[in-house]
């Protein structure tokens, strides 16, 4: 339906910040990110090295930068047309490609990696281009779609025919500029104002995604190894992804809401890209390598100690997890000696288990990550009884 100050040819921009609600379209989206996800989260089983690590986070960034802007422009956009749907459905396929080429994106399938993520890029040039047409304030400069959407594209698909290791430079320089557009555009050109409990349920459904493959990775690990040692640290691992899920619904996702929900319309946009686009890839990369070290756990039940690349990425996901809960706290505003009362420890305890990992073996260590992630949730939920207490009072 087109408004007063919108044309009937273009997309309606939001303009009431009701309720609203994931669209079947974005659910049917997501299911592409779970096969990108095991792909990635596989890639660190056993015992990673630095190497590992970090073509993880590599090849992890573009496709989670992609979901972000896709994220965003469906929360901006009230348009549920054919048209979106299919160029929507193009981007489902581009990713797909994407997460096929992850296990050798570092060698003979990095091209096709680059095409799949160019072709993402021009998705996103068709889903924000009729922003340049709206009416003052509205309006989108058209230099902004044409250099941060096509030619990225364009670049991105030219860096298929650029030999290694250049082309990997090529991938980081772009992945930079990009950042950079973002960052300097500071919100101009927003066609309407962020819907707050959409965006929130968004990255909710991300979560759950990533916490979904952990649990995943337990039972088929378990399924592997049937043993009762391998038992005991599937359900220590599961106490441990508990906790997390637990405190990360009733107080991140509740805290997101209502700060994003109380700022201005740019500064909506502006907390909701720093959060919810930069902060949150740590949050979700930190369970995505947390998976992998529970499913070599699992698998390493029955050994004196874990190898020490399962212990970081399983220890260090987490420690790695608090922090980026931590930066978000301080985004959100809240005081930096409050937010160190449990960031320390978060980071702390699981970086001593890193320490003794040639000592731990493997269900103390799940045992110790589990213990400290309870105490973190039941240390949140004291806090929380407290203030409520006195705020009745």
């Amino acid at each position: 339906m087109s408004t007063p100050h919108t044309p009937a040819s273009l997309p309606s921009p939001t303009s009431e910040p009701g309720p609203r609600h994931a669209r079947w379209l974005e659910l049917f989206f997501d299911l592409v990110f779970v096969a990108v996800v095991a792909q990635l989260s596989h890639g660190l089983h056993g015992d990673p090295g630095w190497r590992e690590f970090a073509v993880f986070l590599g090849l992890y960034f573009p496709p989670w930068w992609m979901w972000a802007n896709l994220t965003v422009s469906a929360n901006l956009f009230q348009d549920d047309s054919a048209r979106r749907r299919v160029v929507m459905l193009i981007a489902m396929l581009c990713l797909a490609v994407m997460a096929a080429a992850v296990p050798e994106a570092d060698g003979d399938r990095a091209p096709a990696y680059a095409l799949g993520y160019a072709g993402t890029r021009l998705v996103l040039l068709a889903l924000w281009w009729p922003a340049t047409r709206y009416p003052a304030p509205r309006t989108l400069p058209r230099w902004r779609p044409l250099t941060y959407c096509l030619l990225s594209g364009v670049l991105w698909a030219g860096s298929a025919a650029v030999p290694a290791p250049w082309r990997y430079g090529m991938w980081v320089a772009l992945l930079l500029a990009e950042m950079v557009l973002l960052l300097t555009a500071r919100g101009r050109g927003i066609p309407g104002p962020v819907h707050t409990g959409h965006l929130v349920e968004r990255v909710g459904l991300f979560v759950i995604i990533v916490l979904g493959e952990s649990v995943l990775a337990l039972i088929t690990s378990t399924d592997h190894t049937w043993t009762a040692a391998a038992g005991v640290v599937a359900v220590l691992g599961f106490v441990l992804l508990a906790a997390l899920w637990w405190s990360y619904f009733d107080f991140a996702s509740t805290a997101a809401e209502r700060v994003i929900g109380a700022a201005g319309t740019r500064e909506a946009y502006l907390l909701a890209r720093d959060v919810g686009g930069f902060l949150h890839f740590f949050v979700t990369a930190a369970v995505i390598s947390m998976a992998a070290g529970l499913a070599t756990a699992v698998e390493e039940s029955g050994h004196d100690h874990l190898a020490r690349g399962a212990v970081w990425a399983l220890a260090g996901g987490l420690a790695a997890y608090h922090a980026a809960h931590a930066l978000i706290a301080l985004r959100f505003g809240r005081p930096l000696r409050e937010v160190t009362v449990w960031a320390l420890p978060g980071i702390g305890i699981p970086l001593l288990v890193v320490l003794g990992a040639d000592v731990l073996a493997p269900w103390l260590v799940v045992l110790l990550l589990a213990a400290e992630a309870i105490a973190h949730l039941l240390y949140a939920t004291t806090i929380r009884s407290r203030r409520q207490t006195a705020g009745t009072a």
